[in-house]
């Protein structure tokens, strides 16, 4: 997915005739973004972010006034504070390839492996985040016990070898401890690392299935054309959804390889067998489209509350090429990885997208002003969720003097807010959650995450709201009420006197969402609200208890 070094619904599906690729030529320092670092850092110069001006967006703000109310259900009139949404996602990435952000380092005990990721989980809490996409799969291999790939080495350092215990239970339980969303993040067609088949461990699918393989760029990969790697990342998919409690299953920006130094993907014994007439472009294409329609409906299929995404690439196509695409200048993941994230919304095969928008405003390859206005017209009268891929390992950076100064991440998000299909953020990566550059979180913190959120509804995925909480009590400044059943955490909001009927409309009474628990401690007087929330944040009726502190 991104890289760390440069910037980088439910209808049906359709795919548009492909046309020349852009050329590219930016700084490489604008990459991409999660599952990069390394990998990203030789592929960059020739992709990296480039894009201009969209001018597809100035009025959504108003024609989506009434369904971004929509959303959080609230009294007919009450006035909603746009800076203080109660629903938003707010989620960073944890990058396991190449030991980017957990582990630090391969080879490392279990208690200290344990002890990295909770510093990370409690940054996240501490920042105001609610979710974590954490990488289980970076190149056909696992940081959990596969019965169908072998173990990654970066837990270990060596391929297939067993680190002595399951990661992935302690993740996905850890997270909820906090309240936070867990996120399986998977790489479907990265097969390797390595540039040979003979270096992987005997049990390593590519391995056993050579045919399977193409050799591109030093690296191996899964060819998409063929019908039994589809089966093989589905099979590998499900069976997490399967065994493990995550809320989430999500892919990266990674589909067919970014362009290597005009080295050819050779496919053409796959497009002659499958291709059918079609053309190569389109046939590549058609065949991610599959896999993730195939993802989505075998998701589902296990698990309806489970959620699938993708965070494609922040450019579709430009609109030189294409009379859809945006005003930018700069590599069109449709035309270059093919991947069609239109398609994608059109056909409803995904539950959200999440667009890696990684150049600051202002860049005149790809601002940022331009791209998440035109993703927002992507969505606009669909189902499809759009939350933001944010550059948070680009805050500090040199290269760009926007980066260098402390406001620019903060001003992306405001920018956010005038565009009600924008539902939330996701910052690569945890390692700058940890190290704060420019202090850039803070200011989040102060200006966009003051009050806690809720996470969004995506309706397909079921759910209910659990009854009000019963028996809510005050003995001083600890309030206790009853579990409610179906209830997976617990909203409080604090009014001054009589709430009235838009008190929990939107987030400026939120104090706490209170995770597996049934008490919180009151730090002023007024009068409490307790709501119950269930695993999806469906959200009962509140109860009420005043509290005199004095």
């Amino acid at each position: 997915m991104r890289n760390g070094q440069r910037e980088k619904g439910r209808p049906r599906r359709a795919l548009l005739a492909a046309t020349a690729v852009a050329a590219v030529t930016t700084v490489a320092a604008y990459s991409f973004g999660p599952g990069a670092s390394a990998e990203r850092a030789a592929d960059t110069a020739q992709k990296a972010g480039k894009a201009g001006r969209s001018g597809d967006a100035a009025t959504e703000a108003t024609a989506d006034a009434t369904a971004d109310a929509a959303r959080t259900p609230a009294a007919p009139d009450c006035d909603l504070d746009p800076a203080h949404p109660k629903r938003q996602l707010r989620g960073v990435w944890i990058a396991t390839t190449t030991n980017i952000d957990w582990p630090s380092r391969p080879g490392l005990s279990p208690a200290r492996q344990q002890a990295e990721y909770v510093r990370i989980l409690d940054s996240a809490v501490k920042r105001g985040l609610n979710a974590v996409f954490v990488q289980v799969r970076p190149a056909s291999d696992a940081l959990y016990k596969s019965p169908y790939e072998p173990w990654s080495k970066f837990l270990t350092g060596k391929a297939g070898k067993d680190p002595g215990w399951d990661p992935l239970p302690f993740l996905i339980s850890e997270a909820h401890k906090r309240g936070l969303e867990f996120h399986a993040w998977f790489n479907p067609y990265r097969a390797a690392y390595e540039s040979s088949v003979s270096e992987l461990p005997a049990s390593h699918p590519a391995r056993q299935h050579p045919g399977w393989v193409v050799k591109y760029g030093g690296r191996l990969y899964y060819n998409p054309g063929l019908p039994s790697v589809r089966e093989h990342v589905v099979k590998v998919v499900t069976d997490v959804v399967n065994r493990y409690d995550i809320d989430g299953v999500h892919f990266d920006d990674y589909f067919y390889p970014y362009p290597s130094g005009g080295a050819t993907f050779d496919d053409k014994a796959a497009f002659a067998k499958y291709g059918k007439g079609q053309r190569l472009a389109d046939w590549r294409r058609a065949n991610v489209n599959t896999l993730v329609a195939e993802v989505d409906k075998a998701v589902h299929a296990a698990k309806p509350h489970v959620k699938f995404g993708i965070s494609p690439f922040g450019i579709w196509r430009n609109r030189s090429n294409d009379p859809k695409g945006s005003q930018t200048s700069g590599m069109s993941a449709y035309d270059s990885i093919y991947a069609d994230a239109r398609a994608w919304i059109k056909a409803g095969t995904v539950d959200y997208i999440m667009p890696q928008l990684y150049w600051p405003r202002g860049f005149k390859a790809a601002d940022y002003s331009v791209l998440a206005p035109w993703w927002a017209a992507q969505v606009k009268g669909t189902d499809v969720h759009l939350y933001i891929g944010q550059a948070l390992y680009r805050v500090g950076a040199t290269d760009a003097a926007q980066w260098t100064r402390p406001g620019e991440l903060p001003a992306h998000l405001t920018l956010n807010r005038k565009y009600p299909q924008i539902r939330g953020d996701v910052y690569f990566s945890a390692k700058q959650l940890l190290s704060n550059p420019l202090k850039v979180l803070d200011a989040i913190k102060k200006q966009h995450y003051s009050r806690p959120a809720l996470l969004p509804l995506v309706e397909e995925r079921g759910g209910q709201a659990p009854a009000k909480p019963g028996g809510l009590t005050a003995n001083g400044a600890t309030l206790t009420w009853k579990a409610s059943q179906g209830a997976r955490s617990y909203a409080v909001y604090r009014v001054d006197g009589d709430p009235g009927e838009c008190a929990t409309a939107d987030a400026r009474n939120l104090v706490a969402i209170v995770p597996n628990g049934t008490s919180y401690t009151a730090t002023a007087s007024g009068t409490y609200l307790v709501t119950a929330l269930d695993r999806l944040q469906h959200e009962s009726k509140p109860t009420q208890i005043t509290v005199n502190l004095s």
